[in-house]
C-alpha cells in the first residue's frame, strides 16, 4: 500500500473531520488538537511496551505484535495530522528521505567546481598553503595569514574583537577550509583579489551575486555561528558530528548562493574528504 492511499483510506475513519483546515493557522481547533494529543499518547504507549520488554525480557512474548499495533496507531495519527493541515503524506515521506540522505549519505563521484568555466585568474587556487603568525603590539594580540611560499599577507591582521581571548582571530582558517572542502569562499576570493592573485568572475552579475558583499557577509555569519556552536560544545573536542540545527541554519543562509547545492553531509566537518576543492 502506498502512503497516499493509506492517507485517503485512514481519512474515512476520522471521527473529527470538520473545521480544522478552516482555522488557517490562527487559534487551534479541537479537530487539530485531537490528533496531536493522540500521536503523543500512542508514542507513550509504544514506550510503555518497550519498558515491559526491558523489564520482562523474553517473557513479554507479544512485544512484536504490540509494537506493530502501536506503530500502526502512530501512522494513523501522522496521516490524520497531515490531513488536518492539508499536507500530503507521500510528499512528507519524500522530503524526509531527501533530508536524511543529504545528512548521512555522501555524493557519488566528483563534485564540480563552481568556477570551472572561468579563466585561470578567476578560479580559486586548486592548491594553496598558508601559515598564521601571531604578534603582540601595544598589549593587543593580532594574527596574520601569510602565503606559505612568498610570505605575502592575505588580508589585514585580525584581533578577537571581544573582551576575552577566545582565539577568534584565527577564524580565517575556516574560510580556507570552505575553499578547500567546498570549493567556495567569497571572503577568500576578496582577499585574493585585493592581493592581485584573482580577478572578478564574469559576467558581472555572477561576481555581484556570488562574490559580492552580501555573499561575504553570509560566509562570515556562518563562521561566527559555527564558532559559537563550537564554544558551546567544548570546541568539538571528541565530537563526531555537529547538530542538525546548525546545519539547517547554514542551509537557510546559503539558499540564494551557488553553494546551496551542497548537502548537510558536506557541511559536516566529520564527513570524509570530498573529491573536489583545493588542498
Amino acid at each position: 500500500m502506498e502512503l497516499g492511499e493509506y492517507q485517503v483510506r485512514a481519512r474515512e475513519t476520522d471521527q473529527n473531520p470538520d473545521g480544522a483546515k478552516a482555522s488557517g493557522g490562527s487559534a487551534p481547533t479541537r479537530e487539530e488538537i485531537i490528533p496531536i494529543l493522540g500521536l503523543v499518547g500512542e508514542v507513550g504507549a509504544l514506550l510503555s511496551e518497550y519498558k515491559k520488554l526491558l523489564r520482562d525480557g523474553e517473557i513479554h512474548r507479544t512485544f512484536r505484535d504490540e509494537l506493530a499495533e502501536e506503530l500502526g496507531d502512530v501512522l494513523w495519527y501522522v496521516a490524520n495530522l497531515a490531513d488536518k493541515f492539508d499536507l500530503d503524506l507521500d510528499e512528507i515521506a519524500a522530503a524526509n528521505l531527501r533530508k536524511v540522505r543529504g545528512r548521512w549519505l555522501g555524493r557519488d563521484g566528483r563534485v564540480r567546481f563552481y568556477d570551472e568555466a572561468q579563466g585561470a585568474k578567476q578560479q580559486l587556487p586548486r592548491k594553496f598553503e598558508y601559515r598564521f603568525e601571531q604578534e603582540r603590539v601595544d598589549g593587543v594580540t593580532r594574527v596574520r595569514m601569510l602565503e606559505a611560499s612568498s610570505g605575502a599577507p592575505a588580508g589585514d591582521p585580525l584581533r578577537d574583537n571581544t573582551y576575552d581571548d577566545d582565539g577568534y582571530r584565527f577564524h580565517d582558517v575556516i574560510h580556507l577550509a570552505f575553499a578547500a572542502y567546498l570549493g567556495w569562499s567569497p571572503v577568500l576570493r576578496k582577499l585574493l583579489r585585493t592581493g592581485g592573485r584573482l580577478v572578478s568572475r564574469t559576467p558581472e552579475t555572477v561576481d555581484d551575486a556570488e562574490d559580492g558583499g552580501r555573499a561575504q557577509v553570509v560566509e562570515e555569519a556562518i563562521v561566527a555561528a559555527a564558532f559559537i556552536y563550537a564554544e558551546d560544545h567544548e570546541y568539538l573536542d571528541g565530537a563526531t558530528t555537529v547538530g542538525q540545527q546548525l546545519l539547517r541554519h547554514i542551509a537557510r543562509m546559503t539558499r540564494k548562493l551557488e553553494v546551496s547545492d551542497r548537502s548537510s553531509w558536506e557541511w559536516d566537518p566529520s564527513s570524509p574528504a570530498l573529491p573536489s576543492g583545493g588542498s
